[in-house]
């Protein structure tokens, strides 16, 4: 669908609001370093996790008619030195819900994460 009612688009991302804070955990992003899976279905390789930010119950902030705000996460650790070059989003119950490609979808300060550094994320505007 390349053009979709604003009624449609408000449906899509209400409905993306309500699986992000669904489950009993509160939604996290994960940064990797590594190549980035070619779609959501295939699982993440741990061994490239850098980061875990944890977002607030509920995740969102603000539902617009173009995008869905989230929330700031809390600061996490970075436990691995690498180059963080891709996320995904976890909705409360683990489900993949984003994949997100640094320097495109997603910018980072500095996308060198060194072990025992923080980070965190002010703001995300996800559209669909």
């Amino acid at each position: 669908m390349s053009q979709t009612s604003i009624n449609a688009r408000l449906a899509m991302i209400q409905a993306f609001s309500e699986f992000m804070d669904s489950g009993s955990q509160s939604a996290t992003v994960i940064f990797y370093e590594g190549v980035q899976p070619v779609d959501t279905s295939v699982a993440a390789d741990s061994n490239n996790a850098l980061v875990t930010l944890v977002f607030p119950e509920p995740c969102i902030k603000d539902v617009t008619p173009t995008y869905v705000e989230l929330h700031p996460t809390d600061t996490g650790s970075v436990i691995k030195t690498g180059t963080a070059t891709w996320a995904r989003i976890y909705n409360g119950a683990g489900e993949v819900a984003a994949d997100l490609t640094v320097s495109t979808d997603i910018s980072l300060a500095n996308t060198n994460l060194v072990v025992g550094g923080t980070l965190f994320i002010q703001s995300i505007k996800l559209r669909p």
